[in-house]
């Protein structure tokens, strides 16, 4: 056999790798070619010590019959789920309930998971803004736990976990982000700290659904120095306003006079218009206008 032959016997016995490339749309659709974590399942067989635990187990629930019964059943309320550790490990890979359900003494260890929605109310933090301010924001955190297997395998407590991660989050998000935006757009901020806790959470089998901000604190001297700054402000625009106002007057005098001076007659005009309304406001006082000409006619006589 020639050395081509060999390195082509070789090529073929040798698995061929595959390159999967994955698209926007396979993303967002849950391509099965996506790594997604989940608990590895145990598929690891009874021991033999294990399985003679569960023979005595069973032996024992029967030599006690009818008084066994009282310790082998247990019940799950609707809004649980019970996770069942038979010799430390997940029986069957799931949670059982709500109902009666059956375990053996000695061997085995049942725990209960809430699946309700919880509300948890996160004490006021202080944190550093992005244009160096100090800040107090106090939020509300809604979860629920959607897989109970995960719940009590990945993390040691779920619930300290979450609130815990809620409190540290929302420290860090308020630390890249401005005053003025926390102000502003507080939906912004609790949209981020949801999807920054989704992302951890979801290995612990927890679904946090919402996070609202409730109160935003200031120290006493910047909410003194933010009022100065808004009051100069105001007072800013209003001399601006009042500016703009003295100059639409005086552009309207001067097309007044430009009419005036075109037309003798109008000051008259304006003279009894003017007459008439200090007559019809009930006053003794007549003012007569004179004009500088008029009175050197006057003298000259």
């Amino acid at each position: 056999m020639s050395e081509h032959e060999e390195k082509l016997k070789v090529s073929q016995q040798e698995p061929r790798q595959t390159s999967i490339s994955l698209t926007p749309k396979d993303v967002e659709k849950g391509s099965p070619n996506i790594f997604k974590p989940r608990l590895q399942l145990n598929k690891e067989k009874d021991k033999l010590i294990e399985k003679f635990l569960i023979f005595m187990s069973i032996i024992l629930v029967v030599l006690a019959f009818p008084l066994s019964l009282i310790c082998i059943f247990v019940s799950s309320r609707q809004f649980e789920r019970a996770v069942i550790l038979r010799n430390g490990k997940v029986h069957k890979n799931k949670a059982f309930g709500p109902g009666l359900l059956f375990y053996l003494p000695c061997v085995d260890s049942v725990k209960f998971i809430d699946l309700r929605t919880f509300c948890y109310e996160v004490p006021p933090q202080e944190a550093l803004t992005k244009d160096s301010l100090t800040v107090s924001v106090d939020a509300v955190v809604f979860y629920k736990v959607f897989e109970p297997v995960w719940a009590v395998i990945n993390v040691s407590n779920y619930r300290i976990a979450t609130q815990f991660l809620a409190s540290t989050t929302l420290r860090n998000a308020l630390g890249t982000t401005k005053l003025s935006d926390v102000l502003i757009n507080r939906p912004v901020i609790s949209q981020q700290v949801l999807e920054l806790m989704k992302n951890t959470t979801k290995e612990w089998g927890v679904k946090v659904l919402k996070v609202e901000i409730k109160d935003i604190r200031l120290p006493l001297q910047l909410q003194k120095a933010m009022a100065a700054e808004a009051e100069s402000t105001r007072l800013a625009n209003a001399k601006i306003i009042v500016a703009k106002s003295e100059i639409e007057t005086i552009k309207n005098l001067q097309v007044a006079t430009t009419l005036l001076m075109e037309n003798p007659m109008g000051m008259q005009l304006r003279y009894l218009q003017s007459l008439q309304l200090i007559a019809g406001e009930g006053t003794h006082t007549v003012v007569f206008p004179f004009s500088f000409e008029m009175f050197q006619k006057l003298f000259s006589k």
